[in-house]
């Protein structure tokens, strides 16, 4: 898939006030800590497999291809993407561009496919109890939300608590339709929503084709 050529631009808003975030129609929610830890697992094994260097991911691409995965199409589209991680984390260690706080919160990029896509970063006390909690807040209010058509959650899957509550917080549905969509390394346990292979967006936000694993394993 190609995508266009992404121009960085500043979008003024104060993620840490999460009431007061205006919600775009596709939201997008990710564990940043977890997504990182998959990226770096995925580095290692594509690195020894196909006996070359795996760049970071890149972060634009990894997000319009979650977005995707979560049934956005070609359109004049809003998508937000909200990274909860650990306040002791200062930036992403396996993707790019990386640092929260100067390259990420309150920056946004767009695609002439997609649409904008606006990034905000939001630290939580680095337990994982606490950053559950944020995650199942941010869910619950967007899902009160008419506005927010689609939803796109990357929990901690390693953690099968966080995958439960999530599920029955689903479950219990809203007054409104939306379209949700959650993301593990494997099929997980079901519900409310779709599911989709969280490893399949990083790969291609890597630069690693089936293609290429095909011809090294002849």
């Amino acid at each position: 898939m190609v995508y266009s050529a992404i121009s960085i631009i500043f979008v003024p808003m104060n993620a840490q006030q999460i009431e007061n975030i205006h919600w775009s129609e596709n939201v997008i929610i990710a564990d940043a800590e977890y997504i990182d830890r998959v990226a770096f697992d995925l580095i290692v094994n594509f690195e020894r497999m196909l006996d070359r260097r795996i760049p970071p991911a890149d972060l634009s691409r990894w997000t319009m291809d979650i977005a995707l995965d979560g049934g956005l199409r070609e359109g004049k589209h809003e998508t937000q993407l909200v990274l909860l991680h650990d306040a002791k984390n200062t930036k992403l260690e396996n993707f790019a561009p990386a640092d929260y706080k100067n390259e990420l919160n309150g920056k946004a990029f767009n695609d002439e496919r997609l649409g904008e896509f606006i990034v905000n970063t939001i630290a939580t006390d680095g337990k994982m109890s606490n950053k559950e909690e944020v995650m199942l807040d941010i869910l619950q209010l967007i899902l009160g939300h008419k506005e927010v058509q689609r939803i796109m959650v990357v929990p901690d899957a390693d953690a099968s608590d966080v995958w439960q509550t999530l599920r029955n917080t689903l479950d219990r549905g809203s007054e409104f339709i939306h379209e949700t969509t959650l993301f593990a390394m494997q099929p997980m346990p079901g519900g409310r929503f779709a599911q989709q292979i969280l490893g399949y967006s990083l790969m291609n936000a890597m630069g690693i084709t089936q293609r290429e694993i095909d011809e090294k394993m002849k």
